[in-house]
Protein backbone atom coordinates (compact mmCIF):
# COMPACT_ATOMS: atom_id res chain seq x y z
CA UNK A 1 0.00 0.00 0.00
CA UNK A 2 1.76 3.49 -0.99
CA UNK A 3 0.20 6.07 1.36
CA UNK A 4 2.44 8.90 -0.69
CA UNK A 5 4.24 11.80 1.03
CA UNK A 6 4.43 12.18 4.96
CA UNK A 7 4.05 14.96 6.86
CA UNK A 8 3.23 15.72 10.67
CA UNK A 9 0.47 18.42 10.65
CA UNK A 10 0.58 20.68 14.25
CA UNK A 11 -2.20 22.17 15.85
CA UNK A 12 -0.67 25.88 17.13
CA UNK A 13 -1.95 28.12 19.49
CA UNK A 14 -0.26 31.36 17.86
CA UNK A 15 0.85 30.46 13.42
CA UNK A 16 3.13 33.66 13.62
CA UNK A 17 5.55 32.22 16.19
CA UNK A 18 5.41 28.65 15.00
CA UNK A 19 5.88 29.76 11.62
CA UNK A 20 8.72 31.91 12.82
CA UNK A 21 10.14 29.11 14.79
CA UNK A 22 10.27 26.45 12.16
CA UNK A 23 11.90 29.34 10.04
CA UNK A 24 14.86 29.10 12.86
CA UNK A 25 14.85 25.50 12.28
CA UNK A 26 15.38 26.14 8.33
CA UNK A 27 11.98 25.68 7.49
CA UNK A 28 10.55 27.85 4.24
CA UNK A 29 6.42 28.18 3.47
CA UNK A 30 6.01 26.69 0.17
CA UNK A 31 1.96 26.97 0.89
CA UNK A 32 -1.08 27.65 2.76
CA UNK A 33 -2.94 30.94 3.62
CA UNK A 34 -1.90 32.77 6.71
CA UNK A 35 -4.98 34.57 6.33
CA UNK A 36 -7.02 31.59 6.91
CA UNK A 37 -5.04 30.15 9.75
CA UNK A 38 -2.62 27.42 7.86
CA UNK A 39 0.89 27.05 6.22
CA UNK A 40 2.71 24.27 5.01
CA UNK A 41 6.41 24.55 5.50
CA UNK A 42 9.34 22.63 4.19
CA UNK A 43 12.82 21.68 4.77
CA UNK A 44 14.58 19.14 2.24
CA UNK A 45 12.22 16.25 2.72
CA UNK A 46 10.51 17.26 5.82
CA UNK A 47 6.95 18.90 6.11
CA UNK A 48 5.28 20.47 8.58
CA UNK A 49 1.27 21.94 8.23
CA UNK A 50 1.14 24.62 10.82
CA UNK A 51 -3.14 25.17 11.34
CA UNK A 52 -4.36 27.16 13.79
CA UNK A 53 -8.33 26.50 15.13
CA UNK A 54 -8.85 24.10 12.57
CA UNK A 55 -8.46 20.92 15.00
CA UNK A 56 -6.93 19.59 17.86
CA UNK A 57 -4.03 17.82 18.44
CA UNK A 58 -1.50 16.86 15.99
CA UNK A 59 -1.97 14.44 13.10
CA UNK A 60 0.16 12.29 11.10
CA UNK A 61 -0.41 13.44 7.34
CA UNK A 62 -0.22 10.71 3.77
CA UNK A 63 -0.83 11.98 0.94
CA UNK A 64 -1.37 9.91 -1.83
CA UNK A 65 -0.10 10.81 -5.08
CA UNK A 66 2.43 12.97 -3.95
CA UNK A 67 6.01 11.44 -3.90
CA UNK A 68 7.43 14.08 -1.29
CA UNK A 69 7.10 18.26 -1.39
CA UNK A 70 5.38 19.49 -4.57
CA UNK A 71 6.25 16.30 -6.10
CA UNK A 72 3.45 14.74 -8.05
CA UNK A 73 3.81 10.75 -8.05
CA UNK A 74 3.18 9.37 -11.94
CA UNK A 75 1.18 6.13 -10.21
CA UNK A 76 0.03 5.77 -6.28
CA UNK A 77 -2.68 4.39 -4.32
CA UNK A 78 -5.66 6.02 -4.91
CA UNK A 79 -7.29 7.15 -1.19
CA UNK A 80 -10.53 4.54 -2.18
CA UNK A 81 -8.39 1.55 -2.68
CA UNK A 82 -5.98 2.56 0.50
CA UNK A 83 -9.78 3.14 2.51
CA UNK A 84 -11.02 -0.42 1.20
CA UNK A 85 -7.99 -2.18 2.38
CA UNK A 86 -7.96 -0.29 5.47
CA UNK A 87 -11.43 -1.17 6.35
CA UNK A 88 -11.13 -4.78 5.67
CA UNK A 89 -8.19 -5.19 8.08
CA UNK A 90 -10.99 -3.12 10.62
CA UNK A 91 -10.01 -0.10 11.15
CA UNK A 92 -12.59 1.93 11.93
CA UNK A 93 -12.57 5.79 10.50
CA UNK A 94 -13.44 8.75 12.58
CA UNK A 95 -14.10 10.63 9.50
CA UNK A 96 -14.15 9.90 5.85
CA UNK A 97 -14.99 11.81 2.52
CA UNK A 98 -14.85 9.34 -0.90
CA UNK A 99 -16.28 11.05 -3.51
CA UNK A 100 -17.13 8.02 -6.34
CA UNK A 101 -14.95 8.28 -9.26
CA UNK A 102 -11.39 9.88 -8.04
CA UNK A 103 -10.03 12.89 -7.41
CA UNK A 104 -9.46 14.30 -3.80
CA UNK A 105 -10.52 12.49 -0.52
CA UNK A 106 -9.56 11.75 2.51
CA UNK A 107 -10.17 9.16 5.56
CA UNK A 108 -9.19 9.74 8.78
CA UNK A 109 -8.73 7.00 12.07
CA UNK A 110 -6.31 7.34 15.21
CA UNK A 111 -3.89 4.39 15.77
CA UNK A 112 -3.66 2.05 19.01
CA UNK A 113 -2.18 4.93 21.26
CA UNK A 114 -4.90 7.35 19.98
CA UNK A 115 -2.66 9.11 17.75
CA UNK A 116 -4.61 11.10 14.47
CA UNK A 117 -3.71 9.81 11.08
CA UNK A 118 -5.47 11.51 8.16
CA UNK A 119 -4.66 10.35 4.31
CA UNK A 120 -5.59 13.37 2.37
CA UNK A 121 -5.70 12.97 -1.53
CA UNK A 122 -5.31 16.03 -3.37
CA UNK A 123 -6.09 15.15 -6.50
Amino acid sequence: MQLGAFSVSLSVSDLARSRAFYETLGFEVTGGDAEHGWLILVNGPAVVGLFQGMFQGNILTFNPGWSGPHEEAEEFDDVREIAARLEAAGIAFTDSNLPPGGGPGHVSFVDPDGNAVLIDQHR
